[in-house]
């Protein structure tokens, strides 16, 4: 089952996490795989390592709301997406516009030509009057302008340029697990230095860059394959590890899909009755996919009546979407 567990270094300012997507990535896979739409294996890697980077980060803000992880460019990769729910339902979908070869990267596949970019949006829940999602961009290259090639070192250069943490993440993926270790400098805020974070410890932390080096000899068979158990204990067997109970089931990383075919009714709506109607001459029916989860909605002609008719002038027994 996928889990997810925190935990702290007693005394000492840094956090960490580690996630393991093992039942909820296989559904990801497999419903995209029932709809004759599977992603090029280094696009499912990539996908994979984002959808465990995304859990891990929703988990460390305890934001009321989605956490959105874009990356997008110039490559045969338009777009890869993560979204993450507070309650860590996610989701993943990808726009692949060209041929993938075998084992690409990040450059690769969204930075061919320098234009690559990452993008974490903050979409809350419950909008006040005028408010919008906050979003962070920064672009695939690193502080010298070099092109970053795993998606790890994307998003530790993320936190260090837009959140001012030193940030270690540990990203591994397959068919069968999407798993990701992250080690996390805390900031320190209160009175002492007037609730300003210690903006002056970036990189110098004694104590984060020993464990950040632990964190880095994990392999990525190691990731894939152990235990959490195993993985904590072989890491920081002689550190001042305190642990909190794994998050599981409905209260941990699972896949969910926000698509129905309700949804998709109102977006035909919103299309019109005449360019509906057009397809339905054209094609016999309109089917619409997710992105997301791969599940097709069709809808006839006499669905089509059906949604465009208002519901007290429905025949008895027709089903209307409201």
């Amino acid at each position: 089952m996928s889990e997810l567990h925190k935990f702290i270094f007693e005394g000492l300012p840094v956090r960490g996490m580690l996630v393991r997507l093992t039942d909820s990535w296989r559904e990801v896979l497999q419903r995209r795989a029932a709809a004759n739409d599977a992603f090029p294996e280094p696009v499912r890697v990539l996908l994979g390592e984002m959808a465990a980077a995304g859990a891990l980060m929703q988990s460390s803000i305890k934001f009321d709301g989605a956490l959105v992880l874009q990356v997008y460019g110039d490559g045969p990769v338009k777009l890869a997406v993560v979204e993450v729910q507070s309650d860590l339902a996610f989701r993943v979908t990808a726009k692949v516009v060209g041929n993938v070869v075998p084992h690409a990267q990040v450059e690769a596949m969204l930075n061919v030509h320098g234009q690559g970019r990452c993008a974490i949006t903050l979409d809350p829940k419950t909008k006040f009057p005028g408010q919008t999602p906050y979003q962070g961009v920064v672009s695939l290259h690193g502080d010298h302008r070099e092109p970053l090639q795993k998606i790890s070192e994307v998003l530790e250069h993320y936190m260090l340029q837009s959140e001012q943490l030193d940030t270690c993440l540990i990203l591994a993926a397959n068919d069968e697990t999407a798993a990701g270790l992250l080690i996390q400098r805390v900031p320190v805020e209160g009175a002492a230095n007037l609730g300003r974070r210690n903006e002056d410890e970036i990189g110098l932390n004694e104590d984060y860059k020993r464990l950040a080096m632990l964190a880095s000899t994990l392999t990525r068979d190691e990731l894939l394959t152990l235990d959490a158990d195993t993985v904590l204990r072989r890491l920081f067997w002689e550190e001042p590890l305190r642990r909190f109970p794994p998050q599981t089931g409905e209260d941990g990383p699972r896949f969910a899909c926000s698509c129905s075919r309700e949804r998709v009714g109102r977006m035909l709506m919103g299309l019109g009755r005449p360019e509906v109607d057009d397809i339905i001459v054209e094609q016999g029916r309109v089917e619409i996919g997710c992105d997301f989860c791969g599940i097709k909605y069709h809808f006839d002609a006499v669905d089509v009546g059906e949604l465009f008719t208002p519901t007290p002038q429905q025949a008895p027994g027709s089903t209307a979407i409201n």
